[in-house]
């Protein structure tokens, strides 16, 4: 009945950390298939290009100091040589691309970079602009934009590492949270790694949904002119937090299955305790020493059938004669 119990008590931590774990699969997944639609749907940020405007005739952009005719030319060229696709989506391991259906505004995915971890999506390189028709664009940016670029990269690195991390300790705890049904002891280790596991998810998911905020904010400040619209991926950010809110779910299961069920079998023992004084047979003194409790017992009857029958009544001796004795335990 223990061991029922104590399955029963850790089975939802149990699917708590395989709902959590199943999330973190999906966001490494995103983007990694251009030919399934469920995992091209999954990506924190996208570039809309589809409605770009040749800027020639546009002003310099303000807060750039970038020279306006690179930018346009590099751009402009980019279109012209169909490296500008019609969309841009940036996922945990690429980036993906394709064509917007005007009408509709379906998205075919028809191109996913290959994999590689600690990845970024740079637009000077995926939109060709360092490259001829663009060539010196990249000397023209100013100092903050380039510093800012590098601080994406390093922080697009640290959230790779946290995914990474989050799938492998919440792997581990549900593989330890399977022998967490034999002891108290079991949970007490898998809690641990929950605690772990939520810490990682918890700061991977701040950590992408503030960066690719930022990011789409600075497109729709720095390239509103062009038509280029940037946006978060909602299916992404909601699979990220699920995780979170799994994980965060599944430790505090973990710690109430720490507190209660043991798994041991209840037996149920009744402890039998003497009294300081019981009682014993003791020989009848009608019968000698021989002490034999048969005979005894007849002697007794007999003798006090004896007494009836010629009295009609016990004697006195005998009802004061108690054939037990008082003994100390």
């Amino acid at each position: 009945m223990g061991k029922a119990a104590r399955f029963a008590c850790i089975f939802t931590p149990m699917l708590l950390t395989l709902a959590s774990l199943i999330c973190i699969v999906l966001v490494g997944l995103g983007g990694t298939n251009k030919s399934m639609a469920s995992l091209d749907s999954l990506y924190f940020f996208k570039a809309d290009t589809s409605n770009f405007t040749d800027a020639s005739h546009l002003d310099l952009i303000k807060g750039t100091n970038i020279d306006d005719n690179l930018l346009k030319t590099g751009l402009q060229d980019a279109a012209d040589g169909m490296k500008l696709k019609d969309f841009y989506t940036v996922a945990l391991w690429n980036y993906c691309s394709g064509t917007k259906d005007s009408h509709t505004g379906s998205l075919t995915f028809d191109y996913c970079g290959k994999p590689r971890a600690s990845y970024w999506f740079n637009p000077l390189e995926v939109w060709g602009l360092n490259e001829t028709g663009g060539a010196g664009l990249a000397g023209q940016f100013p100092k903050q934009v380039k510093t800012a670029m590098k601080t994406y990269q390093n922080v697009a690195r640290w959230m790779f590492i946290a995914y990474v991390c989050a799938f492998v300790v919440t792997l581990v705890e549900f593989i330890v949270g399977i022998f967490a049904v034999l002891s108290r002891w079991g949970s007490f280790v898998t809690t641990i790694l929950s605690c772990a596991s939520s810490i990682l998810i918890i700061l991977a998911s701040i950590t992408s949904t503030a960066l690719y905020a930022s990011i789409a904010a600075s497109f729709n400040t720095a390239l509103k002119s062009f038509g280029i619209h940037g946006s978060l991926g909602h299916s992404m950010l909601v699979t990220t937090w699920l995780a979170v809110l799994f994980s965060c779910g599944a430790g505090f299961f973990w710690l109430f299955s720490t507190c209660c069920v043991s798994g041991k079998s209840q037996t149920k023992r009744v402890k039998v305790e003497k009294a300081p004084y019981t009682y014993e047979r003791v020989a009848s003194p009608y019968l000698g020493q021989s002490g034999n409790h048969e005979h005894g017992h007849r002697g007794v009857e007999s003798h006090s059938m004896q007494d009836l029958g010629a009295t009609g009544k016990k004697s006195g001796r005998d009802e004061a004669y108690e054939p037990f004795r008082n003994t100390a335990v």
